[in-house]
């Protein structure tokens, strides 16, 4: 029977691969000028990290694949959640190599990046759409009641999952920031997924994603050595979202992936207040660069969030415990 000791093993085990892979894939990254262009509308204390190696976010896609690979019982459902992972991953590769080559701070326009991401979803969401059949698709927090809204659910995971990718996308802006509230995340569905989902793949994922994170975190943390770029920021959204879908605790992620909620919402707040009134709400979205505006230090605001952030997985825990 699967036990914490083997969620720390596998856990061990993705850290270790991304502690290996850093000193090979970050000199590899300077030598060939994979480097961040950073935007020049965000915040000025940033311009001096332009240049710093990006799309670090490989070692993850990769430790969490081989942990993953190694630890868990292959099956039909851990193939789609790393398909899930990987494919996201690998739209957000596109990107970040389009961004390197263009010499620029946007790679896919929207349009090319939504349609990857909509394929995407749309066979994640019609997979397990038929897998459950009239079984629960949905867990209620803070009731435990399990619902299923029949076809519906197709279009409703293909929001849910495009929302939470990017917003996870859109979190990934400052040093440590994604990886540490993903590693926080990822906790807690590791958990979930033992005790009350009984979905033991579910849980050896996220622990890969757990020991990947906080090994990234060693090249991450202030001042960075080396960004996830869009490769990192994606691949764990797909990571996070799997864990979600194939538990049924959709509904739980705006209360433990409040972080990555928040951030996607001050954009959306953003831009349409602005459309509507040309004044702002913020003084820069997405909520992590207002804070720094504000007159935080980046490693503040970081800080605060992961605190946050293990707030709301505790509220998750009596959500769905």
């Amino acid at each position: 029977m699967l036990g914490f000791k083997d969620l720390t093993l596998t856990a061990i085990i993705a850290f270790v691969l991304v502690m290996a892979m850093g000193p090979v894939l970050i000199p590899f990254l300077h030598k060939f000028k994979f480097g961040q262009t950073v935007r020049d509308d965000g915040p000025q204390s940033h311009l001096k990290k332009n240049g710093t190696p990006t799309m670090g976010g490989v070692m993850m896609m990769l430790a969490i694949l081989i942990a993953t690979l190694l630890r868990a019982d292959l099956n039909t459902e851990i193939f789609m959640a790393l398909l899930c992972m990987l494919g996201f991953g690998m739209v957000g590769f596109i990107d970040d190599f389009v961004k390197i080559k263009m010499t620029r701070s946007l790679g896919l326009t929207a349009k090319q990046k939504i349609a990857l991401q909509v394929i995407l979803a749309l066979v994640i969401s019609i997979y397990k759409y038929k897998a459950i059949g009239s079984g629960i698709q949905f867990i209620v927090p803070f009731s435990q009641a399990g619902i299923n809204i029949g076809i519906a659910y197709v279009p409703v995971m293909l929001v849910v999952i495009l929302g939470t990718v990017n917003a996870v996308n859109l979190t990934d802006g400052l040093d440590g920031l994604a990886s540490g509230i993903t590693a926080i995340v990822s906790t807690f569905f590791m958990v979930f997924a033992l005790i009350i989902a009984n979905n033991a793949g579910m849980s050896q994922m996220a622990a890969a994603t757990l020991g990947a994170c906080v090994g990234f975190m060693w090249f991450n943390v202030n001042p960075a050595k080396v960004f996830m770029g869009d490769t990192g920021s994606m691949a764990l959204g797909g990571a996070v979202t799997a864990f979600a879908i194939f538990t049924n605790s959709v509904l739980i992620i705006p209360i433990v992936g409040g972080i990555y909620f928040a951030e996607a919402l001050s954009v959306i707040i953003q831009v349409l207040y602005f459309k509507k009134t040309k004044k702002r709400i913020f003084k820069m979205a997405p909520l992590h660069h207002h804070y720094e505006q504000c007159g935080w230090p980046e490693t503040k605001v970081v800080f605060i969030f992961w605190i946050v952030s293990i707030v709301l997985a505790w509220i998750g825990v009596v959500a769905m415990f």
